[in-house]
């Protein structure tokens, strides 16, 4: 019999959105075969929330707590923007950030083994979408400081050297109005600078201008293209006669690392072209 991994269980769990026990009984019975699991499963009375764990949960909220040294920020998801408003999915999302903060746990398998998986069926079947948590990051440095966004739908935490939680949530407002790629430019990928020099150096070519000329002009959309990306260098938002690596200095401290949550990134929505599948439907049912 094929041996039923952590990872295999996770994938099933993700897949379906039933219980990891659940996943993993069915996983043994299917002898590791997960499609056969499914279909199993799909026989059975977790037929309705897998189904409903098939929908893409692209929508919810992010949020973030710190005690000032340590931070932990969360994504939680919902199908839509009104189940994310509703007072079990906010107490759910709670409860989650509450376990994975006194535990400092970022893993959201770990978490949710830990009585939270229980929860989320239920308010499952609750609302009728399905409800993820689906991650976790969390930061340590002298001084941690956040901010969300006043719907919930960006969070940021940011880690200085000194200062104080005001400063760093004042950096932490402009990550999330500016999203810097990095903090400072020499923490950009190679590949990324290689990729941005090689369509600068195609734009220039363009021009007809001398090799020589070309190779200056690259040398300069390049350094413009770090310091636009990178938060150190960028004009502060509240006041952008400073950039904001003179705005912490001027108080004694340098940026650490800082995280940027944005609900839904990163999370591929399906077209769905609603008046072709109630007609489609409605063909079937006529057959």
């Amino acid at each position: 019999m094929s041996q039923v991994t952590a990872s295999l269980v996770k994938e099933l769990r993700d897949r379906t959105g039933l219980g990891m026990m659940e996943c993993k009984r069915a996983l043994v019975e299917a002898g590791a075969d997960i499609d056969k699991a499914i279909e199993e499963l799909r026989k059975s009375s977790g037929m309705k929330a897998a189904k409903k764990a098939g929908r893409t949960a692209a929508d919810g909220i992010v949020m973030f707590k710190t005690d000032g040294s340590y931070g932990l920020v969360l994504e939680v998801n919902s199908e839509t923007d009104f189940a994310a408003r509703d007072e079990g999915f906010k107490g759910f999302a709670n409860a989650v950030m509450d376990a994975g903060f006194s535990a400092k746990q970022t893993d959201i398998a770990a978490l949710m083994a830990d009585g939270l998986e229980s929860a989320r069926e239920a308010l499952v079947q609750k609302i009728g979408e399905n409800i993820s948590a689906r991650r976790a990051d969390s930061l340590e440095a002298p001084v941690v400081g956040g901010y969300v966004h006043s719907n919930n739908r960006i969070a940021v935490l940011v880690g200085l050297s000194a200062g104080n939680e005001e400063l760093a949530r004042d950096v932490a407002m402009h990550v999330a109005a500016v999203n810097p790629a990095v903090v400072s430019s020499d923490q950009m990928p190679a590949e990324l600078v290689a990729a941005e020099k090689e369509i600068f150096a195609a734009q220039a070519r363009e021009s007809g201008k001398p090799e020589e000329i070309i190779e200056k002009m690259i040398g300069g959309r390049i350094s413009k293209f770090l310091k636009e990306s990178s938060l150190v260098d960028q004009p502060f938002v509240k006041d952008p006669d400073i950039t904001v690596g003179k705005l912490v200095a001027a108080q004694g401290a340098e940026v650490v690392s800082f995280i940027r949550y944005e609900v839904g990134e990163g999370i591929e929505v399906e077209e769905v072209d609603f008046a072709a599948e109630v007609a489609a439907q409605v063909a079937g049912a006529s057959e």
